[in-house]
C-alpha cells in the first residue's frame, strides 16, 4: 500500500494562507508561526514536486498547478470535516437516517419546505418519504418503519396533531359524458361510470374507503396516473385540490359537483410512532413540519 505524501494539515494550511491573502494573516487567524506555516507549505511543495504557491511582495499567490490541487484539495478536507462531524453527532445519538411516511394527499410542497428549512442543520442525517395511501401509513406505523408520519385517518394507538384538511374534487375529463348534463351529478348515475381509484399502500389488510360505490373501478398507483387515465376521457375519480386546481382551470379537467357534497374533505395529522425514543433530528424535523401550518410547539 503506497503512503500519503501529504497530510490533511498541509492542505489545510495552504488553504488559509490561499483564503487569508498570506502567511502572516493566515499564522494570525490559525494561530500559528509563519515560520511553522512557511516551513508547512515549503515542505508540502517538495514532497509533491510542485510550485504550488508563490510569493509577491507580501501576498501569496496559487500557480496554476496550485489552483488545481486547492481545488481539489478543498472536497478531501470538506469530506473528512462532515465525516468527523457525523461521527460526533452519531455518538450524540443524532440519527443517521429519518424516514417520513406521507399519506399521498397531503401536499408535498410543505413537506418540501420543511426538509429545505432542515437541510443546514440536518448533519449528514439521510431522509426517505414514502409515500403512503389510506391504511399504508397505518402499517409503516406498526411496523416502525416511519420515523415520523402524517396521516389521512387516525393512527390507531397513537397521539396525532392536526395539520391541515385536504379537499378531495370529484373530477373527469371535459369530453365525459358526465359533464353533458351540467357540474352536476347524482350518486345514482355516478354508480354508472368507471371509477378510478387509488391503490391502498398496505400489503395485509387493506381496506376501501371514500365514496366507492361504482362497480367498473380502475385502480392505479398514484394521483398522477390517475389523471393521465382520466385526461384520455374516461373515468372520475376524487382526487386532491392541489393536484388538479391548476388542470381544471386549464381546461385540462372538469369538476363535478355531487349533489350533498361539492367536495370530501380529509384530516391529515401527524404522529411521532415512537415518542418516547424519538431523537434530535426527528424532534427538529417535527417542528419545522408544524411550522409549516403555523403551530409552535414551544407555545400553549
Amino acid at each position: 500500500m503506497n503512503r500519503a505524501k501529504s497530510t490533511l494539515e498541509q492542505w489545510r494550511i495552504i488553504q488559509s494562507v490561499v483564503d487569508f491573502g498570506g502567511y502572516a494573516q493566515a499564522a494570525e487567524k490559525l494561530n500559528k508561526s509563519q515560520s511553522s506555516l512557511n516551513h508547512a507549505v515549503a515542505k508540502l511543495q517538495n514532497q509533491l514536486g510542485i510550485q504550488l504557491l508563490e510569493v509577491k511582495g507580501r501576498k501569496a499567490y496559487l500557480t496554476q498547478q496550485g489552483e488545481v490541487l486547492l481545488r481539489r484539495s478543498r472536497h478531501l478536507t470538506q469530506t473528512v470535516d462532515e465525516l468527523e462531524q457525523l461521527a460526533s453527532n452519531l455518538g450524540q445519538g443524532w440519527e443517521p437516517n429519518l424516514t417520513i411516511a406521507r399519506e399521498i394527499i397531503y401536499p408535498m410542497q410543505f413537506l418540501v419546505d420543511a426538509l429545505k428549512a432542515f437541510w443546514p442543520d440536518s448533519r449528514g442525517t439521510r431522509v426517505t418519504v414514502i409515500d403512503s395511501v389510506i391504511t399504508g401509513t397505518q402499517e409503516l406505523i406498526d411496523n416502525n418503519i416511519a420515523d415520523i408520519a402524517i396521516c389521512g385517518i387516525p393512527a390507531k394507538g397513537h397521539i396525532a396533531e392536526f395539520l391541515c384538511e385536504s379537499d378531495l374534487y370529484l373530477v373527469c375529463s371535459p369530453t365525459h359524458p358526465l359533464t353533458q348534463c351540467g357540474i352536476v351529478a347524482d350518486e345514482t348515475e355516478l354508480a354508472q361510470h368507471l371509477q378510478v381509484v387509488i391503490k391502498d399502500t398496505a400489503t395485509e389488510k387493506s381496506v376501501d374507503t371514500g365514496w366507492l360505490k361504482s362497480e367498473q373501478r380502475w385502480t392505479v398507483s398514484n394521483f398522477h396516473e390517475a389523471k393521465n387515465v382520466l385526461q384520455s376521457g374516461i373515468g372520475f375519480c376524487w382526487a386532491p385540490a392541489y393536484l388538479v386546481e391548476d388542470d381544471i382551470s386549464q381546461g385540462k379537467l372538469a369538476r363535478l359537483i355531487l349533489k350533498g357534497s361539492k367536495s370530501r374533505k380529509i384530516a391529515l395529522t401527524l404522529v411521532i410512532p415512537n415518542r418516547d425514543n424519538q431523537g434530535p433530528a426527528s424532534k427538529l424535523l417535527e417542528s419545522l413540519i408544524l411550522l409549516q401550518h403555523d403551530i409552535d410547539q414551544n407555545k400553549p
